[in-house]
């Protein structure tokens, strides 16, 4: 999930916050300022509604952000590198590269989500608990309430045993030390998502139909994003076990041609796009990557624009690349290759480039590594 904007760096991670959040953020607020806040606390000024609809949303939000920032800093602690921090429609995902080390650091990093959100939801109900014993009934205690229920909620959906929720990795952390296989780890822990999926998504449709409300869709939306997230999360792992050992030399494609980021998008749809065979082009200078530029990407470029476009206008920016060395192990490299759109890394030896790795290189390499570990068949 890639983020929109960026707020900036909390404990040295960047932050940032997909276009998604306003669409949740404004439901929230409504449905507190028009609705839950007027019912519950009648005869108010209509502007406090507002205001404390407001304050309620940011404060939830800033708890969500929290959840996340905890999974980064104890994730860091035990040796992961944390891209950033996305908050979306679906709450906020921490993007780590690499996988926890053994069992115990899954363990941690997973379980400190959910205990975050619980401790600050007890910390909202026991200020709503003061306030409630001294006879406080004022709007301060309707936004109180609902920042204890809904941070203590995040927390126990949070905890279900089911990818990718967090419950999902503590599970995955029990099977994994239990068994001692991470992959057979992960796929358990996905199944129970798609598992978990599918009985919301019944369980969202049933309340839809029986005219509970349109909170039945939510469910079902969510349902579906579990069983998307759990079925790539199973698919990675089938994946990562089928590379396992594979070097980023044994799949790379080695001297691919370059091109200058001074060239023209229209010099190189002339003279240049029928006598390269691939998709991808790095761009380079003096022999260092400097971007990277897809047929996608110049295919967007109006016929008119070309002659005054270059192709380093287009790219992938340098900053934007995904480097890797050749004797790095591509189960590492795997994570990483979200980072840049294009989803092709290059391949470098002292910042000089020497191949490129495309998904069909990746594609072939699991291909060849499953034949491979087929079981013989006896011959009759």
């Amino acid at each position: 999930m890639r983020a929109s904007f960026r707020l900036g760096r909390v404990a040295g991670v960047p932050v940032g916050v997909n276009w998604s959040v306003l669409v949740i953020f404004a439901l929230i607020w409504w449905g507190l300022a028009a609705n839950q806040f007027p019912r519950a606390y009648p005869d108010r000024p209509g502007a406090l509604y507002v205001l404390s609809g407001l304050v309620a949303a940011v404060v939830f939000f800033l708890g969500l952000l929290a959840h996340e920032v905890s999974h980064a800093i104890v994730a860091k602690r035990n040796g992961l590198e944390v891209g950033g921090i996305t908050l979306w429609l679906f709450g906020g995902v921490a993007e780590l590269h690499g996988e926890a080390k053994d069992p115990g650091a899954e363990l941690r990093i997973a379980g400190i989500g959910p205990l975050v959100s619980a401790c600050i939801g007890l910390v909202f109900g026991a200020f709503a608990i003061i306030l409630a014993q001294v006879d406080y009934r004022g709007l301060l205690l309707g936004v109180l309430a609902w920042l204890a229920g809904i941070n203590i909620l995040l927390a126990v959906f949070n905890a279900l045993p089911a990818a990718p929720l967090d419950g999902g990795r503590l599970l995955r952390a029990g099977v994994w030390r239990w068994t001692g296989d991470r992959t057979k780890a992960t796929v358990v822990a996905s199944r129970a998502g798609w598992a978990l999926g599918v009985l919301l998504i019944g369980l969202g449709l049933w309340q839809f139909l029986a005219g509970v409300g349109v909170g039945g869709l939510w469910l079902a939306l969510i349902g579906w994003f579990l069983i998307g997230a759990a079925s790539m999360e199973e698919r990675q792992a089938r994946m990562g076990s089928a590379l396992r050992g594979v070097r980023v030399a044994d799949v790379m494609t080695p001297q691919p041609q370059t091109a200058s980021a001074e060239m023209t998008v229209a010099d190189f749809v002339d003279n240049y796009l029928f006598a390269y065979r691939h998709s991808a082009l790095p761009l380079t200078e003096d022999g260092r990557p400097v971007g990277l530029v897809t047929l996608d990407r110049v295919r967007g470029i109006p016929a008119d624009r070309r002659p005054r476009t270059t192709l380093g206008e287009v790219a992938c920016r340098a900053d934007d690349l995904v480097l890797a060395e050749p004797d790095e192990q591509l189960n590492d490299l795997l994570p990483r290759l979200s980072q840049c759109a294009d989803g092709r890394a290059l391949v470098v030896t002292e910042d000089r480039l020497v191949g490129i790795v495309s998904p069909s290189d990746i594609s072939r390499a699991v291909q060849r590594n499953t034949l491979r570990d087929q079981p013989a068949l006896s011959r009759r």
